[in-house]
This record gives structure tokens, sequence and C-alpha cells, in this order.
């Protein structure tokens, strides 16, 4: 009993930390009508600093990491971020009025891993001193690329075979001759390249390239770091705002989108929580790792992901996915971060 009541209390007691306080600051002005904005060259630039920062803490400690001991939560997370996608097109991309286009790109997005989400679960992290791995900005990438190719090829292939059926049906020969279009050529190696140009993306590989083959802990210490948690407060309060707003959208859009941003982060938390158990019993990976592999997995992208499907999915509707991921994904996403402190502690004890 005692551990279930300490679950909400968990909850209570992390919405008045600065991270999740600024979000809600910032949902509560949008609601009142201020006029409050920050300007996007501002934001574009304090997301850059702080993906730099991410990067060059994973790069940094990667030097010094065991290589098995990085390896399988890196493949953890790429099997976490395939296998959300593909629970995506068993579940949202099934539902009645969803196109194959719309639901891919929602279910690539929050398959796909939101930076700021994660720099909100390692600071709520060091706010309460649990200790996780500093490679672990590390498996963005992994868990992040993984799911964007899943959904734009399943996608693509859902697509041309939904072609080829219609063709079928109109008494026209079907491409490729057994009933399936044939995917595009270079079409995963196009994605993967387009994933790592993304603005997010770049800085990140940047960062971990330059913290993994140079030297570069002086500048991490003297400037970095120490403006990591003034400036995540922004992009929290920046964020509230947008995500306020980005409410309207969802009228757009069919009930389906709004049941599975509520409840998708839930699950899919749960399914990274349960991937970095796994780890913890393979190679002793840490209970904030399990916490942040677990955020990741709940995160739906908000900066790289929305390009990338913009650009590869231009049949996709912006309003569905990117309504569903910020609008309420991203939230719920940032809000459930204390339930896997919570969780983790009990499963390991």
């Amino acid at each position: 009993m005692d551990a279930l009541l300490s679950i909400p209390l968990t909850l209570l007691d992390q919405l008045q930390k600065p991270t999740l306080a600024f979000l809600i600051g910032g949902m509560l002005l949008a609601a009142c009508g201020s006029k409050l904005t920050v300007p996007d060259p501002v934001y574009k630039f304090v997301v850059m600093l702080l993906l730099l920062k991410v990067g060059l803490g994973a790069g940094i400690s990667v030097r010094e990491a065991n290589l098995t001991e990085l390896a399988v939560p890196a493949l953890l997370a790429a099997v976490v971020g395939i296998a959300i996608v593909l629970l995506g097109k068993a579940t949202l991309a099934r539902r009645k009025g969803v196109s194959e286009a719309d639901g891919m790109a929602t279910a690539g997005l929050f398959g796909a891993v939101s930076a700021s989400t994660l720099a909100a679960g390692m600071a709520i992290l060091d706010d309460e001193g649990i200790a996780y791995e500093g490679f672990i900005g590390a498996l963005y990438p992994f868990m992040d690329v993984a799911a964007l190719v899943t959904a734009i090829v399943v996608a693509k292939v859902g697509m041309a075979r939904n072609a080829a059926a219609r063709l079928q049906a109109g008494g026209t020969v079907a491409l490729g001759g057994g009933g399936q279009a044939p995917v595009e050529r270079g079409l995963i190696g196009g994605i993967l390249k387009d994933t790592a140009q993304s603005p997010a993306i770049s800085a990140l590989l940047v960062g971990l390239a330059i913290g993994l083959f140079a030297e570069p802990d002086s500048v991490y210490g003297s400037f970095y770091e120490p403006l990591f948690r003034g400036l995540l407060s922004i992009l929290m309060l920046v964020m509230g705002i947008e995500a306020w707003s980005r409410l309207s959208e969802l009228r757009k859009v069919a009930g389906a989108y709004v049941s599975y941003a509520l409840l998708a982060p839930l699950v899919h938390g749960l399914m990274g929580l349960g991937a970095g158990l796994v780890a913890h019993h393979l190679t002793g990976f840490s209970q904030g790792g399990m916490i942040l592999l677990a955020v990741m997995a709940a995160s739906s992208s908000d900066i790289s992901g929305p390009p990338t499907m913009r650009g590869a999915l231009p049949e996709a509707n912006p309003s569905a996915y990117i309504g569903a991921s910020t609008g309420l994904g991203t939230p719920v996403a940032i809000l459930a971060i204390p339930l896997w402190v919570a969780l983790a502690e009990l499963a390991v004890g």
C-alpha cells in the first residue's frame, strides 16, 4: 500500500520542480491570453545549445564507457523505437478514417525522441540526485532514426500496396506483378541523410563527435553546464505556450488522434522502462538510465521529426501528427516523468 501511495505523492512533488513548473506556467499564460512570445531565432538558439550540451556530455562519457555497457542499451533503444512504430501501425493506422500516411507519420513522431523532454528528464534526475550513465544522450539517435525510418518505409510500402490494390480493382495490371509496388530505391539512405542533416540531430551528433574525439571538457564545464538549467526553463516556458496553442489543431482531427496522444506516451514509456530493466539485468544499467530510456520512449519528436515527415511523407496531414504529438503527446510525456521515477524505484527495489 505504501508503494502505491508513493506514486501520487511523487507526482505531486515533481509538479513543483522548476522544469515542470515552467511548462505548466507557459500553458497557464497561453490560457489567460498572454502575449508573451520568445522570438523564433532565440528558441532555435536555445535548442541548439541544449542539444550541443547533451551531445558533448554523451561524447565525453562515451570516451571512457565500456562498449558492452553502451551497446546493449543502444540496441534496445533502437528496438523500442521500431516497436513503437509497429504498434502505431497496428492501432492508430487501423482506425477508421485514419489514412496510412497520417497514421504512420504520427506513429513515427511518437517513436522518435524529443530532445527537450530528454533534457527535462535529466534535469529532474539531477534535482533528485539520481545517477545515470553519462552516455545516455548517445542513445537518442538510435531510437530516433530507427523510428523515423521504420515509419516512413512502412507508410511508403502501405501506400504502394493500396495503389496496387486500386489498380487491380479497376482492372489494371498491378505494379511489380505481385500486387505490391516496389519501395522507392534509395529511400532508406535518403531518410537517414535527411535525418542526420536536420538541425536537431546535426547539433547532437556534432556535440557527440567533439566530445568523443576532442577534449572539450573545459568549455563544457565553464559554459554549457552552467547555462543548462536556465536555458531549459526558457524552453519549457515556450513549449507550454506552444502546447496550449496547438490544442486547437486537434479540433480538425478525428478523436482517434486524441486518444492515441493521451495513451501512447504511457504505453511507450512502459516499453522503454521494460527495455531499461532488461539492460539493468544484463549490464547493470542504472536506475536513472532506466528512467531516461522510459522518458525517451514516452516522448514524441517536436524538433527533428516534423520536418522529416513533411519532406518524406507530403501526403500526411501536419495538423494530425504535429497537433497530436506537440499538442498532447509532449505535455503528457513530460508530466509522466515522475511516474517513471516511481516505477523504476519499485522495479529495482
